[in-house]
């Protein structure tokens, strides 16, 4: 079992990585889906995660309290609703422009609804 985690582990760090450079691919859910793989299969690399520059205060923050910083939120929040507003600007069909609507409505409320960590 250890092995299949490791390889979700792996998978989800390559997509979050992917999600710094593509703005339609979520970089967060993926680092911490990882570092919940790595939790179960690794600790060098959940350790590894956890002690990053980068990603370590985000997953320190959500494990321990559930919370998202206000820059990761504000950040968060802009990226999805610029990506709706590019594809309102290339003219994508309204079915989609809905839907892409509803899932950014829904996974923005989620995001603002989650406190802050205790050090803002």
């Amino acid at each position: 079992m250890r092995v299949i985690w490791l390889i979700i582990g792996m998978l989800a760090l390559a997509l979050g990585g992917l999600g710094v450079v593509l703005p339609l691919l979520p970089t967060t859910p993926f680092i911490l889906a990882a570092a919940f793989a790595f939790a179960n299969s690794s600790d060098r690399l959940h350790q590894w995660l956890v002690d990053h520059n980068i990603f370590g205060p985000l997953i320190v923050n959500w494990q321990r309290y559930g919370a998202i910083s206000r820059s990761a939120k504000v950040l968060s929040v802009l990226s999805m609703a610029a990506v709706l507003v590019i594809s309102l600007l290339m003219a994508v069909p309204a079915f989609i422009i809905v839907v892409q609507a509803l899932v950014v409505s829904a996974c923005s409320f989620f995001i603002i609804s989650r406190p802050l960590p205790p050090a803002e």
